[in-house]
């Protein structure tokens, strides 16, 4: 074939949700029965639409493939798994004769129905994002499923553009698959690769048909070295992917590797019959190579966070590549759904602030003026280059960004500061002073975040109720909380955070060093989205934060109850976090916030306090060379915000959503008395390894998935802890959920945790 001209300059992927969260809107009044099928679809097609625009407006082609096609309702692996009929036999009877689902069962294979579990979740590389793990077996039947894409390209033509839609690749799609309940012992989803590959050539073709001239196929997956199977069988399935796709191509092959370097897994792509090749040049470096014939495409805009950068040190990536090839592009180095849509939709951020930053529209913006550089040569953006770097020396020299104190303080640490007694004198001390009974029960720490609630904070924002009243008002759902907690027969209290609107911006809003947007949002999961703050400069806790709630929960209660904290290292996971030092010296600074609080917290009578990290796996390097040193930092920027209470003061930790094998001696390595850990929706998988690693001190593998609507039974819960008993000490075990309850309602909370009681109650029986 011929293939088209690459453009030279694109992105690899827009948010999807919506500026002002459409998507989401839609979406959850479809669940709620507000809306049909066809106003959702009307809804997700006029979105596509503006975005197509809006991309034409900042600087991309209409009619050169330059603007992606990367649409999802929900998920880019449940969208690929959809396509290619990858159903879960449990949902079998959802699909058709020829494997496709409507909209009502993609959604229901996503979050469940009745007994029916939904896809695991787990995270997406080093992202907070969250993606659906696809089962497949010997039974999977693939099959081209799903033209949904390809309708998406013929929507896109008829509009007047030609656009490059985007898949996730072969190789990557199966190695983050699961194998399903089924496969045999040992069996690798990635062992069905030729069995798939068909049903991509034939995507490729409806795709071609439809009038599109390029095709991204993500595979992120190459980059990684946090991935099981040996490099080897992933690189010769790589060599065979693209061979087979490669051959009798019916229109140009991108393919991408964002989150890191390529290494070895380059040379296998550039010897591959594809046309395109994208680079993650801020994650990865310039390859070292005589020559190549493919477009290399360089990813020097950083999609995974929001500053502006260094255009100048970009443009320099992009001319030292032009000597690796003569066919050089330039775009973002990673889907831009990872950072929000608009600076200029942000008010309330100084302008000195929003100089600093690039979202994904500013980043389009610093993508078309690279692509110009590289057509017309340097001096044609000069102009550009120097304001970018007049902003860099801005932010370099600005008030706050360096305090003398916080690093004074930091500088001065020694090793003390980072350890407690020993596990087993704070055993006894805590056991003589909490009393708990065998399988003590409790919660992550938040509960539903209701209507009422967001209306009164709302209220509260606007100055349309007074400082007392929203207080009376937070003080009436605690005691709510509580008596329901009392009722239900918990046995660790938790006030149920309604003061927070997020885990991480509620402490944001609280430290100095830190800033918040008003419409910064990001997608998390279907159709939740979150708002990361944005970290700037040094921090420091001006006054106690959570010291006046937990006292006043702890008032109403004999039982324990929780002093409930967000730990340093998913405060950075979960913020945009500044990129000017290195990410352990901001942890610490982090840290010894937290430390301060903690301290407080004791001091006001609270005998049990957690701090989350449920991202200490999200942040590990994808490079193995890169994996000790963060453990390192990460583990000690907790052990620094937790060592400074006494033995009797129970820690817990609380980690969630993620693959913990390769991190389980990093968990252990924090100390946490107790441990709870996201276990229910992977039917306690993570608990064989606990034992293996020989886990010794308090841990809560999850008994019920929050993520998901459908309410455990008593039956599930109460296998759910058996299988745990099977491996971890019954003097060692907790019961809990999996994750916080902010998300849920409450009526499918209350019934899950008495579920989750009664379950506890019949078990403890058992072992009495």
């Amino acid at each position: 074939m011929s293939t088209p001209s690459f453009p030279s300059g694109t992105i690899l992927g827009y948010p999807r949700i919506g500026r002002r969260r459409e998507l989401k809107r839609a979406v959850e009044a479809f669940w709620a029965g507000r809306i049909d099928a066809a106003e959702l679809e009307a809804t997700a097609a006029s979105l596509r639409q503006t975005t197509r625009e809006r991309l034409a407006s900042l600087g991309l082609g209409r009619t050169d493939s330059a603007i992606p096609e990367s649409f999802s309702y929900y998920d880019q692996m449940l969208d690929a798994a959809v396509t290619v009929g990858a159903i879960p036999v449990r949902f079998a009877d959802l699909a058709d004769e020829h494997g496709a689902v409507d909209l009502a069962s993609y959604f229901t294979i996503a979050r469940g129905e009745g007994d029916r579990a939904p896809l695991e979740m787990t995270k997406w590389f080093d992202s907070n994002y969250h993606y659906l793990v696809p089962e497949i077996g010997p039974e999977t039947k693939f099959e081209l499923a799903s033209d949904r894409l390809v309708r998406e390209v013929e929507e896109a033509k008829a509009a007047g553009f030609t656009t490059r839609p985007v898949v996730v690749g072969p190789v990557t799609f199966l190695l983050l698959s699961k194998p399903s309940e089924s496969a045999p012992a040992g069996f690798a989803p990635l062992s069905r690769l030729e069995d798939l590959l068909p049903v991509y050539r034939e995507l490729l073709a409806r795709l071609a048909a439809a009038g599109a001239e390029w095709v991204q196929l993500d595979e992120p997956a190459l980059v990684s070295e946090s991935i099981e199977t040996p490099r080897g069988e992933v690189l010769t399935a790589t060599q065979a992917a693209y061979g087979a796709l490669g051959s009798g191509r019916p229109l140009g092959i991108l393919v991408a590797a964002p989150y890191g370097s390529l290494d070895d897994a380059l040379p296998v792509l550039e010897a591959a019959p594809i046309d395109a090749i994208a680079l993650d040049l801020v994650k990865g470096g310039v390859p070292v190579r005589t020559s190549t014939d493919k477009v290399l495409v360089g990813g020097v805009i950083d999609g995974h966070n929001i500053w502006r950068g260094d255009l100048s040190a970009a443009f320099d990536k992009l001319e030292a590549l032009r000597e690796v090839s003569p066919n050089v592009s330039v775009a973002t180095s990673t889907n831009l759904f990872h950072v929000p849509h608009d600076v200029d939709d942000e008010s309330e951020l100084s302008d000195q602030l929003k100089s600093w930053l690039a979202f994904a529209d500013q980043k389009v913006g610093q993508v078309e003026v690279l692509a110009r550089g590289l057509s017309e040569g340097r001096a044609a953006i000069q102009a550009e280059l120097a304001a970018a770097s007049a902003a860099l020396e801005d932010r370099h020299h600005a008030a706050g960004v360096r305090d003398g104190a916080v690093r004074e303080r930091a500088a001065a640490l020694d090793e003390s500061a980072f350890r407690r007694g020993d596990y087993a004198t704070r055993r006894a001390e805590q056991d003589a002073v909490l009393g708990l009974p065998a399988l003590p029960t409790t919660t992550i720490g938040s509960f539903p975040q209701t209507g009422a609630i967001r209306t009164e904070r709302s209220r509260f924002g606007k100055g349309e109720i007074s400082q007392a009243d929203y207080e009376g008002f937070l003080e009436d759902e605690i005691r709510s909380v509580v008596e329901l907690q009392e009722r239900i027969g918990l046995d660790v209290l938790v006030h149920g955070e309604p003061e927070r609107n997020d885990m991480v911006q509620y402490f944001a809003e609280n430290l100095d060093g830190f800033a918040v947007t008003q419409n910064g949002w990001v997608q998390s999961y279907g159709s939740r989205a979150t708002r990361p703050s944005i970290l700037w400069g040094d921090v420091s806790r001006p006054a106690p934060i959570t010291v006046r709630w937990s006292t006043f929960t702890q008032g109403l209660t004999e039982k324990p109850v929780k002093g409930m904290l967000t730990g340093p290292v998913t405060i950075l996971a979960w913020s945009f976090v500044r990129d000017d030092q290195p990410l352990g010296e901001t942890a610490n600074q982090v840290a010894l916030a937290l430390r301060d609080e903690i301290v407080d917290l004791e001091a006001a009578g609270i005998k049990v306090i957690q701090v989350d990290e449920p991202a200490l796996r999200e942040l590990l390097p994808l490079k193995k060379r890169d994996q000790a040193a963060y453990l390192d930092w990460s583990v000690r920027s907790f052990r620094l915000a937790t060592s400074g209470v006494e033995d009797r003061t129970q820690i817990h930790t609380h980690l969630c959503y993620s693959e913990f094998g390769v991190v389980l001696e990093a968990i252990d390595h924090l100390d946490a008395d107790v441990t709870s850990i996201e276990a229910a929706r992977s039917r306690m998988e993570v608990v064989p390894e606990l034992e293996k690693e020989g886990f010794g001190r308090g841990i809560g593998p999850g008994v019920y998935d929050i993520h998901s609507p459908r309410v455990p039974s008593v039956s599930e819960v109460t296998e759910l802890l058996e299988t745990a008993l099977g491996s971890i000490p019954q003097r060692q075990l907790w019961v809990n959920p999996d994750c916080g309850l902010k998300t849920r309602g409450y009526d499918e909370t209350v019934a899950s945790l008495e579920n989750v009681l009664a379950a506890t109650r019949a078990v403890r029986e058992r072992i009495a």
